[in-house]
């Protein structure tokens, strides 16, 4: 029998959207070249943070609203998997060294320039302290936003692949599908981020360098992000003592290993907010090439001829937007229970931008 929906990439958007439109009622086929532990995609090597008011620093207005809606998704979303993922709601942190004092008023100003000043918070001295004792007195001063959180990239992966498994959607892990050669379905979903380029001319990678370090002598609970002019960084606690460092941004489509300047950057401005780092424990280096497009937004497009939605540009948004995208898309095709069979309304729009 035709899929309504095949879905070519298994990332984390194309995984997460087969799980939900199956909830929803659809016959759902899912392709993807690596396996099922998502090791071949961006979500692998991320570092899976729902920020939006962080983001919106630098980010569209719209990224904002849009992560908003997924941060309020998220707990929905894990509540519902077949096993436990780590995920914590704690907030974050922005520090600044008393040199780079600037950057704290750069980030107050683009705030309040889009109404989103409100979600931040002076946090000093003691206060500071008991949000985060492992900063000791370092840092007199921060700029604390509560509720945003974090998840654990690789884990959600994983346990999608498993409720996929679990709701016998069809998966064809280790399946390259050409260009020309896509399945026969009522409408195909490609999500294929860079290895869809060749039908997104203006689509460029960006390529992201990241660390991940044990180190169970410090104990976070918040994500610490660096305002620095030249390197910004992240602090992210795991479960078991882990931490996730990040993250560099190159224009680059290159996928080799972290280079030297990467890991020197990433370590030195790291060590620069927790000395104590420098007996943590060098689990491993990674990277990843991330689909961004010219405004650095994701946007549909749907060809009408070959019956194709293409979905690209999350850029290094993708847990941030995957749950307010997959809502859209769903959305869009208009996916309903009648009579026991899924309806699919048409596209409306060839290009329809997801903000």
């Amino acid at each position: 029998m035709r899929p309504d929906l095949a879905i070519v990439g298994g990332g984390l958007l194309g995984r997460c959207l087969a799980w939900r439109a199956s909830k929803a009622g659809a016959r759902v086929v899912l392709y993807d070249a690596a396996g099922s532990r998502g090791e071949g995609s961006a979500a692998w090597a991320a570092a899976g943070m729902i920020a939006p008011t962080s983001e919106a620093i630098d980010a569209a207005p719209q990224i904002e609203s849009m992560g908003r809606r997924s941060l309020s998704l998220w707990p929905q979303w894990l509540s519902e998997l077949p096993v436990p993922v780590f995920y914590r709601g704690d907030g974050t942190l922005l520090l600044w060294h008393r040199e780079d004092a600037g950057q704290a008023v750069r980030v107050q100003r683009a705030l309040a320039s889009r109404n989103a000043q409100g979600h931040l918070k002076h946090v000093a001295g003691p206060e500071l302290g008991e949000l985060e004792p492992a900063l000791g007195t370092r840092f007199p001063r921060a700029l604390y936003i509560a509720g945003e959180a974090q998840v654990d990239n690789r884990a959600l992966l994983q346990a999608v692949a498993i409720a996929l498994s679990q709701s016998k959607v069809e998966c064809h892990w280790e399946t390259f599908v050409p260009d020309g050669e896509l399945p026969n379905a009522g409408i195909v979903v490609d999500c294929r981020g860079m290895g869809a380029k060749r039908n997104w001319p203006q689509l460029r990678g960006v390529r992201g360098e990241i660390v991940r370090l044990h180190a169970p002598e410090i104990e976070l609970h918040c994500t610490l992000r660096l305002l620095h002019p030249r390197y910004p960084v992240y602090i992210i606690p795991r479960a078991e003592g882990r931490l996730v460092v990040g993250a560099t941004s190159i224009e680059s489509d290159d996928h080799s290993t972290v280079s030297v300047r990467g890991a020197l950057e990433l370590l030195t401005s790291a060590y620069s907010v927790l000395p104590a780092l420098a007996e943590a424990r060098i689990l491993e280096f990674n990277t990843q090439v991330r689909p961004a497009l010219p405004d650095n937004a994701p946007a549909i497009h749907f060809d009408r001829q070959r019956n194709v939605l293409h979905i690209n540009g999350l850029y290094r948004h993708g847990f941030l937007l995957t749950p307010a995208i997959t809502e859209e898309v769903l959305a869009i095709l208009s996916l309903r229970d009648k009579s026991s069979e899924v309806v699919f309304a048409a596209v409306q729009d060839d290009l329809h931008p997801c903000l």
